[in-house]
């Protein structure tokens, strides 16, 4: 009878017609005067109400080398961006000294706007010159710290720098400034018939400069890949001022060393990313977004094999989450139901679809979703009927960060792992923790993205150690990345070895002393604090 309920459901509401994508920003760009605004994600609407902790810098020493702010920098800097661009007010700067999770904190004095290249190249020079040490910013939408200073670093905030520069729509390739939001683009693509390869819960308030700068992954990377190869050309500018113009639009370019991909990923240890180019893929006209339930994770990485086989070209997103995301979802997030009443079960996954023949991709997926139930991988399942119902689907898998946030206290890990081994980590934790913490699973399963998230009422010491570095030991046995896209910050720099060897940090390190002999882009970031050391 469940198997019948099932397949009638999954053959009757389907919607091919448009994208959970074809909704207009939360926030138009003419809104946007810089990035300190998070009111897309509700940030203002619940974080007075979570529990934080600012994360001390006891390991760490302020870098004795760098200079403290004065009139005269003050000063210097109005003469360059005006008055109006240089920030002193204290709840400016309050906000742009806490990252999104309200777990790591600054003491800043000075947030800086730059308008232009130029701007940012002068502010550079100055800075080197001074050795006056400094946090890129755009959205502050990270989850390990690392858009946030930890002691006085100035903040270089790139968020008025946001004018898209050109759109080729034979080349399907977007130049813009680093400041433009995701989202933003995202409608701007989508008016000219393009969509943007990348897609993240925040994309209400990220950048594409700190996207790339982060090489932020999302729910498109099954289908179209990392930064790495979507992102033609960058525009960055040097410590000591100097802008590199890479912002070539070619699909092919063998000249040299492809200096592009040391500033995606680098979390602007290297220089700060100024302008993107990007290659953008058409937007097509048949979409289709399956919500399912599984027994067992055994059943989710069947079905994602499957998928993959039998869906192919089509197959544009494979999420999942366990019943303790969905049951935060449910208890936290405001409007949000159990697509699948009244039962619940123990895994879930999204799949999305996207190709240019609705009534052929429909026939697929709905072929490949009948013969998955009758082997008894899928215990029952929806397919969105209209744009509303997908995007009520999303909501549920996008709006667990916040679900955690609103829960009470939460330790977050970012990890890539073998699919057949991910979901052991979270089983293991559990047994670890016990009843003192609620532990759950959720992401990217058909990348081996694992969001291990541990929620507890308050932060605890005691917890933290039972976590760590158990959770590292553990990804590390299994040749697995501690940082699968939330990039290293200060939360994983000095964590950095159990990913990489030590001779590969310390060519890192060679690298960061020649492009930034000072140490003034992000000091205390991405790098461990043992192997770096500041002339």
């Amino acid at each position: 009878m469940q198997k019948w309920r099932a397949t009638c459901r999954l053959l009757l509401n389907s919607y091919s017609s448009k994208s959970r994508f074809d909704h207009p920003p939360s926030n138009p760009i003419s809104d946007h005067s810089t990035t300190i605004s998070r009111s897309s994600s509700g940030f203002e609407s619940w974080t007075s109400r979570i529990h934080y902790r600012h994360f001390a810098t006891a390991m760490i020493q302020r870098n004795p080398s760098f200079s403290t702010l004065n009139s005269d920098d003050i000063n210097h800097f109005k003469g360059i961006l005006g008055d109006k661009n240089v920030i002193e007010d204290e709840d400016t700067l309050l906000f742009a000294n806490t990252d999104w999770m309200r777990k790591y904190k600054g003491s800043s004095k000075l947030l800086l706007q730059p308008r232009t290249t130029q701007e940012v190249s002068e502010v550079l020079k100055y800075c080197n010159s001074r050795r006056l040490a400094v946090v890129p910013q755009g959205g502050n939408t990270g989850l390990v710290g690392g858009s946030v200073p930890v002691f006085d670093e100035v903040i270089i905030n790139v968020g008025s720098m946001k004018q898209v520069i050109s759109f080729d729509k034979v080349s399907g390739v977007l130049v813009c400034e680093a400041g433009c939001i995701l989202e933003n683009l995202v409608s701007f693509l989508d008016n000219q018939g393009f969509i943007m390869p990348l897609d993240l819960g925040a994309k209400g308030s990220c950048q594409i400069g700190g996207n790339v700068s982060t090489n932020a992954g999302g729910l498109r990377l099954v289908r179209y890949g990392s930064l790495h190869g979507t992102v033609l050309g960058i525009e960055a500018v040097l410590a000591n001022g100097d802008v590199l113009d890479m912002l070539g639009t070619l699909r092919k370019d063998n000249t040299g060393y492809d200096l592009k991909h040391l500033f995606i990923g680098s979390e602007g240890s290297l220089g700060i990313v100024t302008k993107v180019s990007i290659l953008t893929p058409p937007k097509l006209s048949s979409v289709n977004l399956a919500f399912l339930a599984c027994k067992d994770y055994s059943s989710c990485q069947k079905l994602l094999f499957e998928a993959k086989r039998r869906l192919g070209e089509i197959l544009s997103a494979f999420e999942f989450l366990d019943n303790e995301s969905l049951n935060l979802a449910l208890n936290h997030l405001e409007g949000v139901r159990n697509p699948l009443p009244p039962a619940m079960h123990n895994f879930y996954v999204l799949i999305e679809t996207t190709g240019s023949d609705e009534s052929y991709d429909k026939e697929k997926l709905e072929a490949f979703l009948l013969r998955s139930m009758e082997d008894g991988l899928i215990s029952d399942g929806v397919i969105a009927q209209d744009i509303n119902q997908a995007s009520s689907f999303w909501r549920i898998r996008e709006g667990v960060p916040e679900a955690l946030m609103k829960a009470g206290a939460v330790y977050k890990y970012d990890l890539s792992l073998p699919v057949e081994t991910m979901y052991n980590l979270v089983e293991e934790m559990r047994t670890i923790l016990g009843n003192s913490a609620k532990v759950i699973g959720y992401g990217h399963l058909g990348d081996g993205n694992l969001h291990l998230n541990i929620s507890t009422p308050q932060y605890d010491d005691a917890i933290l150690a039972q976590i760590e570095p158990f959770v590292y030991e553990w990804t590390s046995k299994q040749r697995g990345s501690i940082s699968a896209e939330h990039g290293l910050g200060l939360m994983k720099a000095n964590k950095i070895f159990y990913s990489k060897s030590h001779e590969t940090v310390q060519l890192m390190a060679s690298i960061k002393k020649l492009m930034d002999p000072n140490g003034i882009l992000n000091p205390y970031k991405v790098l461990p604090y043992s192997i770096v050391s500041y002339i």
